[in-house]
Order: C-alpha cells, then structure tokens, then sequence
C-alpha cells in the first residue's frame, strides 16, 4: 500500500514539513506579541507591515480564514492611506488565501498596480496571476502578459528591468505558444501585429475589460473616486 510522503511518519520530508510549519508557527506567535505591544497609535503602514507579514505566515500555514480576516479590513484602509503597494500586496494574498473571492481580489490588484506606479515587480506578478487563471485559448492572457511586458520597461531599471523584461519574454512566448502554438520569433512578430498586442493605446482598455469580467461588478471601492485623485498629466 502506498504511502502519502506528507503523512507517512518514516518520510524524511515529513519531518521537514513539521520543522517548517513549527517556524512558522513560532514565528507568527513573535509577531503576534509584537502587534500586541504596538501603540494604538502607531503609523498605519508600520502596523500594516507586521499584519502583511503575519498574513504570508498564515498562508504558509493555510490558515485562509484568518487571513482574510486580518487582510479583507486592512486593504480598506491601506487604499483609504494611498498605499498602493502594500494594497496590492494585500490584494495578492486575498488571492493566494483559497476563497470564493479570491479571484476578485485578484482584479482588484490588478487594477491597483496597473493604476498606481507600484513596484515593477509587483505588477508583472499580478498580471502573471491572470494568465494562469486564463483559458488557453482566450486572448485575455496575451493582453496581461503585453502589459507585464510594458510596465516592466517603463518602471524598472538596471539589472531589475533586464531580469524584468526577460521574464515578461518569457511569458509571451508561453502564452504565443499555448494560444497558437507558436515556437519562432518571427511568426510570433506576426501573431503580436495580428492581435494589436503592441498597439499600447488598445492594450489597457482591452486589460480594463478583462479586469471587469473577472470582478465581475463586486467592486470593494469606487474606481472613479480614485481617479478623480490621480495626479493630473
């Protein structure tokens, strides 16, 4: 009879997967107290910081309920501060934490970190999000990968925009492949002018409408009071 190595006791890897989980669990009890001894007044993104990180320890744990206890009231007021990055981190584990929500809280990170100048990186791992949850052959994945492709030039810089783009290469050529089976650089040129997958003033808008379909109108905020305090130019 075959045994499951998470639950087979002589499994080494069972072992190791106690040891983790018991540092996490210690470590989520530090915290814990930290928060605990924290001043009511302390500023909202230094509390937000110990939360996010609790979050992530919780998740490893697949404790999903309390993550989206603690995480659910803080986007609110992360959103309300105009921190855009830690929102979309929020918006991430929303995501990550197995909910029948989860996949609006994705559109709503998307939204965020394609809205707001959020870290490059945080972006293109959002938009990654999206063409995984992609079927095959829809055209929303190649939107999401164009953009993670753009904002990684745009945001990043140095080492971090070539590691960045190169990635982003990557996942085009993944969804090129998985969409139309497409393996060489110059049928792949044809397949990005075909669809105006380089066509910048298209692409959002097409994004908008994928990021619509997959909130689904269950929108935590109103986007257009958010727009309304965008910078001008």
């Amino acid at each position: 009879m075959a045994h499951n190595p998470e639950t087979n006791p002589g499994n080494p890897f069972t072992g190791m997967l106690a040891a983790e989980q018991a540092g996490m669990e210690q470590q989520l009890t530090q915290m814990q107290l930290k928060l605990a001894a924290m001043p009511e007044d302390a500023p909202l993104l230094e509390r937000a910081h110990l939360l996010l990180d609790m979050a992530e320890a919780r998740l490893g744990l697949e404790r999903y309920g309390e993550v989206w206890e603690t995480v659910r009231p803080l986007l609110d007021e992360l959103i309300q501060a105009e921190a855009w990055q830690e929102a979309v981190e929020a918006c991430e584990l929303l995501y990550q934490a197995e909910d029948e929500a989860s996949i609006v809280a994705l559109g709503h990170g998307v939204w965020l970190s394609v809205t707001y100048p959020v870290k490059a990186h945080t972006t293109v791992t959002m938009l990654s999000h999206v063409v995984d949850e992609t079927p095959e052959n829809a055209d929303g994945a190649a939107v999401a990968a164009m953009v993670a492709h753009y904002i990684a030039g745009l945001r990043a810089e140095g080492k971090e925009r070539d590691n960045l783009t190169f990635l982003t290469n990557q996942i085009i050529a993944r969804v090129a492949r998985r969409h139309r089976g497409i393996e060489d650089q110059e049928t792949l040129e044809t397949w990005l002018e075909m669809y105006e997958l380089n066509n910048i003033e298209r692409l959002f808008p097409r994004l908008g409408m994928i990021v619509d379909a997959i909130v689904d109108g269950k929108w935590w905020f109103d986007r257009d009071a958010l727009r309304a305090r965008l910078p001008e130019g």
